[in-house]
């Protein structure tokens, strides 16, 4: 990986979230790593300066004719669905692939690799929002509507923004290894992996009351989510009649308490499929009774359900990096 050059595009109507990732993930010095790291290249699709979409105004070193020699080349979004592609950015990705270079992109980002005529024929994803948008503007593209990212080796492809950080951790995984993207993931703090093929949509148990009763009960679950639970004794413990604990625990999470207390187990099972316990490998036997699950095809079901992949399948994706396709 020794002079291995990422060289992301900046343009006129920048998305600020998406290139902001591509900076942080590659553009940043980590001398705390045992490992050569990347360097990085910003390259102007226009001359500037060039503004984003909060206003600020950006003034790219270097110009087009860096992709020539990038090893990666990073889209960070695009300024519009409909926006065309400049015809020098295009020859000049055409040419970068042709010699080698992987080329990838974040949310809209795709329609660029599109346009260039990059995807013909290949797995794509994007925001679930402009995926049935690219399927019909490129019908050679074989659109992933519910998928993270999608690696096809030289092309990767990876849906709405934060999705980003998860592509561009994945090939930091495939460069230098799992325990080098754990590093930079804590640094981040951030997941070190979410598979590419974990859905886009997912219900997530996210608590957003005033209620101290209820935050008192929802802290009372999180420290005994292991333990069986009843809702009438939840909804006594809130003084609330349980028609109205069922109705304010679902304004706040946007969940039943029944789905709530799954999701949560389904996190700690990835926790310990991910770590172990006391530096400990359990089987998955072992981590459906640690969670509550009891039987170990009740965690595999919701597991499944909730992520889009067996646990085993998980404990290796984060074991060995993942597969080089979603």
């Amino acid at each position: 990986m020794k002079d291995h050059l990422v060289a992301a595009l900046a343009y006129d109507g920048l998305c600020t979230f998406e290139f902001g990732c591509a900076v942080e993930v590659f553009g940043l010095a980590r001398p705390e790593l045992p490992v050569d790291w990347y360097d990085f290249a910003v390259c102007g699709v226009e001359e500037g300066p060039l503004r984003s979409t909060a206003g600020v105004m950006v003034t790219p070193p270097h110009g087009l004719d860096t992709l020539d020699r990038a090893g990666t080349i990073i889209v960070p979004g695009w300024r519009g669905m409909d926006a065309p592609v400049p015809q020098p950015l295009v020859e000049a990705l055409r040419r970068a692939h042709a010699r080698g270079a992987r080329v990838a992109s974040i949310c809209s980002g795709v329609f660029v690799l599109a346009a260039a005529g990059l995807l013909d024929g290949r797995r794509a994803t994007t925001h679930w929002r402009y995926t049935d948008r690219l399927q019909a503007m490129h019908p050679g593209v074989r659109v992933e509507s519910d998928v993270l990212y999608v690696d096809e080796g030289d092309v990767i492809t990876s849906a709405g923004s934060a999705a980003g950080l998860d592509m561009m951790l994945h090939l930091v995984r495939r460069d230098h290894g799992a325990a080098v993207c754990n590093m930079v993931a804590r640094r981040l703090v951030v997941p070190a992996h979410r598979d590419g093929a974990q859905a886009q949509v997912i219900e997530r148990p996210v608590p957003a009351s005033r209620d101290a009763r209820l935050s008192q009960v929802i802290g009372h679950l999180r420290a005994r989510i292991t333990e069986p639970q009843r809702v009438e004794d939840l909804a006594r413990m809130a003084a609330m009649s349980e028609r109205t604990f069922f109705r304010k625990f679902r304004e706040a999470t946007g969940l039943t308490p029944t789905d709530w207390i799954v999701a949560e187990r389904v996190a700690l099972a990835k926790d310990l499929l991910e770590r172990g316990r006391d530096g400990g490998r359990l089987t998955v036997d072992q981590i459906a009774e640690a969670c509550g699950f009891g039987a170990p095809e009740t965690l595999r079901h919701h597991f499944r359900r909730l992520i889009g992949q067996s646990p085993a399948a998980y404990r290796r994706g984060h074991r060995d990096g993942g597969p080089t396709v979603a």
